[in-house]
């Protein structure tokens, strides 16, 4: 999502009409007023991906600001220097947008770059290179809660309604980027490939320093324990929502409304249960199941798969119509 810079160009472009209209792209919905049919298809076909590229790759709501912020920490050994002056979105472009697709080809090596595409649109390049993609995940029921909120303040998307109306949405992936399902299992089909890493929201969470631990490993860029303490602090939610650089204060009031919410509004795990009732929950279950089933992975946020029961000790003989 890139939002913040040469605001005065895209005032130039904008026109009344592009505020709240998508457009389709191979069947994905996106907002006219970042995102162009021409520059999607030059991502597809035309960029260029270098093998020492890292790609930031989720689906909307899932943790993209704070990779952003783990990889351009670790990129800069721990340093904070970079990330308390240098906008994410010019550290890590989403190179979909117009911008930002112009900011990931002038930016130098190593580049890190952000993304929010299916596995179907993303650069056709990347599939020939050794370049890096590193994939992150979250419970589909707070995505879900966060993107409501989200498209309440970002002013190209559609007003979301009510939420159960939304819900329906999302569910059937009528929003922009599509279907979390689709976005999901695509990405999840590399999960075998030694150039792509998955983790999840709730992982970094739970333990952001073993995980960091766990990127610079696969990243091929192991840290000392200072520089190690450095990524930890400055990429801590209380230090993201004070640093400008990523908290997206910066961004243009007519892009994103944040007289209603801000942009970092909670950083939490589990806000869904505050947000949806029993019996959308239970809806949202039956879809999910459905939905990844064959997948034949487990997340965080699953639900246990329930224990056969431990054979009968019972020794007064079988069952009635038991042999």
């Amino acid at each position: 999502m890139e939002i913040g810079k040469s605001q005065e160009s895209v005032k130039v472009k904008a026109s009344p009409r592009m505020f709240k209209e998508y457009f389709q792209y191979k069947g994905i919905s996106f907002p006219r007023l970042i995102y162009s049919e021409q520059g999607l298809r030059e991502v597809e076909n035309e960029f260029q991906v270098q093998d020492d590229d890292v790609f930031n790759v989720t689906y909307q709501k899932s943790g993209t600001v704070w990779m952003l912020e783990i990889l351009s920490l670790i990129h800069s050994n721990g340093d904070p220097s970079w990330c308390r002056t240098v906008p994410n979105w010019d550290r890590g472009p989403w190179y979909e947008t117009v911008l930002g697709l112009q900011k990931a080809r002038s930016n130098q090596a190593p580049r890190l770059i952000s993304s929010h595409l299916p596995v179907q649109l993303f650069a056709k390049s990347f599939f020939q290179s050794k370049a890096k993609v590193l994939y992150t995940l979250r419970n589909p029921k707070d995505v879900f809660v966060s993107l409501y909120h989200f498209a309440q303040i970002f002013r190209p998307y559609k007003e979301p309604g009510q939420l159960d109306q939304f819900l329906e949405q999302f569910l059937e992936g009528d929003v922009p980027f599509g279907s979390w399902f689709d976005h999901v299992k695509g990405w999840m089909g590399l999960r075998d490939q030694e150039n792509f890493f998955w983790i999840t929201y709730e992982e970094l969470q739970q333990d952001l320093r073993g995980s960091v631990e766990r990127i610079c490993q696969f990243l091929g860029k192991p840290l000392e324990a200072r520089a190690l303490d450095g990524v930890v602090e400055n990429a801590s939610f209380q230090a993201m929502k004070q640093n400008k650089m990523c908290n997206f204060s910066l961004a243009p009031g007519f892009l994103l409304d944040q007289t209603q919410s801000s942009f970092l509004r909670k950083g939490i795990a589990g806000d869904w249960k505050n947000q949806l009732t029993a019996a959308q929950s239970e809806n949202f279950d039956r879809i999910y199941r459905e939905q990844m089933q064959g997948l034949d992975l487990s997340f965080p946020w699953d639900e246990p798969s329930p224990q056969p029961s431990p054979p009968s000790t019972n020794c007064s003989g079988p069952s009635p119509g038991g042999s």
